[in-house]
């Protein structure tokens, strides 16, 4: 679910990729004036590795990487998790302690990797519980666009801080953020509110026609100097835009990154002829990130495949707004990689487990058969490493194989909706919710901790975005 695009002139590739001398007066160009100050906006909170880290006597670690355990997911029982300068060195029962290896104590506990949202937008945290009776375009019309442009950089900032931070005490070490914010103040309070929460993201921003030269600008000056951050650039394809979606394609390659695209969320979308338009431009390929994809025909569903795109579910925003059901056995049985999403501000909240419990929920409904595609392990699996597989980044994320990241989740069943035990793997997916997730490392660093967020007063993040929210309704 994605902001209404406005549709504009379409720029020349030679205008999206103006130079850095160019893109540096964007702000005056756009009449930004001001800059975000530290006082309300304070910097990116760096991000060391968490040196040696030994998680020791684990219950049960779910590897995504059966050459490491049992079955697909690769179960080990008993078991411990070396990290070193946040790389996953080994699993194994009774690993040896390295000398200065701090011990985390994980008996009785459930490892898994850390959970990947292939689709979000945090600003819309804004807007929680916001058009309960709207589908995708009343929310359009009643929510996105009257607060999109309201937002200051500390407001934007409170926001995004607010929603990314209930992202990673929710198992989340990963996500991909799909963006339609165009002066540069607001880009800027964006990346850094993400940066500062320390979860490895991906910026996904949208550039129209007036604001394309920000887009070497945002990734050079903003995203790669991030060790966590990335940059993909976003599209919302249509005909009526298709020259504008060429732009956005030809930019992706210049850059080296995946064009992100919403696809058919809507039947009324299918007049858009976004495969079409895709297939037109050059873009079908594994550098396209198609989000939705609900309304797809057969022959769509079969070109994504041929062409290996790779695809974003996300079943609970779906839902909400009466948006349909993904066709996911098929895109299964023809092999499209799909991870799940959240959706910002039609999921509500960043709970994973409840996404995936919808995403079973739903094909089951769909099917009238408990028996269809994705069963437990398979959701599970798109949440990790099918995840990362889609993003083009499994050899770094989604599975706890030694040499890769140390990004991962640490769960406790000893609690009320949790326990007795009977079937952890299913009861990860039916009974977690949040307050589930003891611990959360992103590249071996602990965000969360003992239950609790590290380093950061919760209260007043709240306070922070209520605070925003109320001076934002006060301008409207």
């Amino acid at each position: 679910m994605q902001s209404t695009p406005t549709p504009l002139a379409s720029p020349s590739r030679r205008d999206l990729l103006t130079g850095l001398g160019l893109a540096a007066a964007a702000p005056l160009l756009l009449g930004v004036t001001d800059r975000p100050t530290a006082p309300s906006l304070p910097s990116a909170r760096p991000a060391p590795h968490g040196g040696t880290i030994l998680l020791r006597g684990a219950a049960l670690v779910l590897t995504m990487d059966p050459a490491l355990g049992s079955g697909p997911l690769g179960a080990v029982e008993d078991a411990d998790v070396l990290m070193r300068n946040g790389v996953i060195v080994a699993v194994g029962t009774a690993l040896r302690r390295p000398p200065g290896a701090r011990v985390v104590d994980a008996s009785g506990k459930l490892i898994v990797p850390g959970f990947v949202d292939t689709h979000t937008h945090l600003w819309q945290a804004v807007i929680r519980g916001g058009c309960t009776d709207r589908d995708l375009f009343g929310w359009f019309a009643g929510c996105t666009d009257p607060q999109r442009a309201r937002l200051t950089p500390a407001a934007l900032h409170s926001f995004v801080r607010l929603a990314a931070l209930d992202a990673v005490q929710s198992g989340v070490t990963t996500l991909v953020d799909w963006v339609d914010i165009f002066a540069y103040d607001l880009i800027e309070s964006y990346v850094r509110a993400l940066a500062g929460t320390g979860v490895r993201f991906t910026y996904a921003m949208f550039p129209p026609g007036p604001d394309a030269t920000l887009v070497t600008k945002v990734k050079r000056e903003l995203l790669d100097p991030v060790p966590l951050g990335s940059f993909q650039v976003a599209t919302h394809a249509a005909r009526a835009v298709q020259d504008l979606n060429r732009a956005h394609w030809e930019a992706a390659q210049d850059l080296g990154v995946m064009l992100n695209s919403h696809v058919l969320e809507r039947p009324e979308q299918r007049a858009d002829d976004p495969i079409g338009v895709l297939g037109d431009i050059g873009a079908l390929g594994p550098r396209l990130l198609i989000n939705h994809a609900v309304h797809l025909t057969d022959a769509e569903i079969s070109a994504v495949a041929e062409h290996d795109v790779r695809a974003a579910h996300c079943p609970l925003s779906n839902m909400r707004l009466g948006s349909g059901i993904m066709r996911l056995s098929e895109f299964r049985r023809r092999g499209v990689k799909v991870g799940l999403g959240l959706d910002g501000g039609t999921n509500d909240s960043s709970d994973f487990h409840a996404l995936m419990k919808t995403a079973i929920g739903l094909q089951r409904a769909r099917a009238t058969d408990a028996g269809v595609f994705p069963q437990v392990e398979d959701v599970l699996r798109m949440a990790t490493l099918g995840g990362a597989e889609a993003l083009g980044i499994a050899d770094r994320v989604g599975s706890l194989t030694p040499g890769k990241r140390a990004d991962l989740v640490i769960i406790d069943p000893a609690a009320l909706n949790f326990a007795p035990r009977f079937d952890w793997v299913g009861q990860i997916v039916f009974n977690g919710r949040p307050e589930n997730v003891d611990a959360v490392f992103v590249d071996g660093r602990a965000l969360k901790l003992g239950g609790r967020l590290v380093d950061i007063d919760t209260a007043r993040v709240v306070r922070e975005a209520e605070a925003a929210a109320t001076r934002l309704r006060a301008a409207g």
